[in-house]
């Protein structure tokens, strides 16, 4: 059977969070982060290695609290996603702090990942269904040597990526009518309010958007040679930013968005009625942990992750 590798994703910063490791919080009963329950579902799913998206100086926290436990369950290996990773010729603007976004990180794995993977978030919990059908589908569909680019997403619905305690910021999906994506545009704002659903374009227009429609949590599923891309790419979004933006990032719905628009990339939406959750907002924990223990009292995992 094909190797498949999950990357995790875990460099951000996390300011929303209110200044603390938001991905290192300890959320199950036996202090299991979020991480820990995306790691057992695509370990249960068939996939065979982990690799962690860091930054420098979260490793020693890193290992201590997670990389350790699960090096004893599966193959791990660590990238780190720093500023200063930049093509030859290129150097940091003055004044810059922000992570270059996610495009950067997953091409921080070019020399690491030979097999089809998948990228997620690390302080996303996605549930089983999407590890499972991704998984499916690029160990039994994916052609990893076509022209266009065969991608595979989770499809999450919007209703079940909503937080109560603040807008969020999701990839809402237009689709073809074979189930591939026609287009993934980033919506911002989006929230239930007064009991309207209310979100906008990334200069604060309002937008329509409804909550049956697909959505990217970022679980993409991608085959190897789609780190050429990132890499290739990558100068030329450098060369377009404009003078003083100090935020813009290298995002990848954008670019599968833009690839898929150029007839370069065809992406299979395997959708997910799973709820997701996550801790974009501090708040957010105390109902992360009320619903991880909803999950093991229904049966989806045991009391203790690992026991």
């Amino acid at each position: 059977m094909r190797e498949t590798a999950l990357v995790i994703m875990a460099a951000g910063i996390g300011s929303r969070f209110g200044g603390g490791i938001k991905q290192l919080e300890p959320m199950g009963p036996g202090g299991e982060i979020i991480m820990d329950y995306s790691i057992h579902d695509a370990l249960e799913a068939g996939f065979n290695k982990i690799v962690f998206i860091i930054r420098k100086d979260l490793e020693q926290d890193f290992r201590e609290i997670i990389g350790r436990r699960i090096e004893k369950i599966a193959p791990v290996e660590y990238v780190y996603q720093e500023l200063d990773r930049l093509p030859e010729g290129y150097t940091v603007p003055e004044g810059r702090k922000k992570p270059w976004g996610t495009g950067h990180a997953v091409l921080m794995v070019k020399d690491l990942v030979k097999e089809p993977f998948m990228v997620i978030n690390a302080d996303d919990y996605y549930g089983k269904e999407g590890f499972r059908k991704l998984h499916d589908y690029m160990v039994r569909d994916m052609d990893t040597q076509s022209d266009v680019y065969e991608i595979c997403m989770g499809g999450f619905i919007l209703a079940n990526t909503l937080s109560e305690n603040g807008t969020v910021t999701r990839g809402v999906c237009q689709m073809n009518p074979d189930g591939t994506l026609k287009s993934v545009e980033e919506t911002y704002g989006i929230q239930v309010k007064d009991g309207r659903l209310e979100a906008s374009n990334v200069d604060g227009s309002p937008v329509q958007v409804s909550l049956d429609q697909h959505v990217s949590m970022n679980m993409w599923g991608l085959p190897p040679r789609f780190l050429d891309e990132l890499e290739k790419d990558f100068p030329r979004f450098l060369d377009n930013i404009r003078e003083g933006d100090l935020k813009a990032e290298y995002l990848l719905p954008t670019i599968i968005g833009n690839l898929v628009k150029a007839g370069r990339a065809r992406v299979r939406v395997l959708e997910t009625r799973d709820k997701w959750f996550g801790v974009t907002y501090r708040e957010d924990k105390e109902a992360v942990v009320a619903a991880i223990r909803r999950l093991i009292a229904d049966g989806v995992y045991k009391e203790h992750l690992y026991d």
